[in-house]
């Protein structure tokens, strides 16, 4: 999985706003994938797929496009974080697919910008997307 910065929000500021929502399949983060991988994992353009690594999982909508090289996915950085339970991401932010280390004590530099992943279609129940909704206020 390779991961960049969106040409439709500013990492992930305004990822609620309209041209970001726009970019969204059903609410969730698109990751493309190659039609070739799709087809031999049953992936069709729009389905909602689980993204794997042994650091977590997460979420997002298939796109199947000829944009991308065969054997590599790409999912935008800065969607908004909606955890689960296990701290996986429902809404497909791939922070959670990679790790946080540095490329050298030297240099401190992120190499945090790709990762193995396996990609599958999602078959559970549907989690809402709810990370753009403002949190309930209370009285007190």
């Amino acid at each position: 999985m390779l991961s960049g910065q969106p040409a439709f929000r500013l990492h992930s500021q305004f990822d609620d706003g309209a041209l970001s929502m726009a970019a969204k399949i059903d609410g969730r983060e698109p990751v493309l994938i190659h039609p070739t991988d799709a087809t031999s994992r049953g992936i069709s353009d729009g389905a909602i797929v689980e993204l794997t690594s042994p650091r977590g999982r997460c979420l997002a909508a298939a796109r199947v496009t000829d944009d991308i090289a065969p054997g590599s996915v790409f999912l935008w950085t800065g969607a908004w974080y909606q955890p689960d339970a296990d701290g996986n991401c429902q809404h497909g932010n791939p922070n959670v697919l990679t790790h946080d280390l540095r490329t050298s004590e030297w240099s401190q530099s992120p190499a945090a910008y790709s990762t193995r992943v396996e990609i599958a279609p999602f078959n559970g129940p549907l989690p809402p997307i709810t990370v753009h909704e403002p949190p309930e206020l209370s009285a007190s």
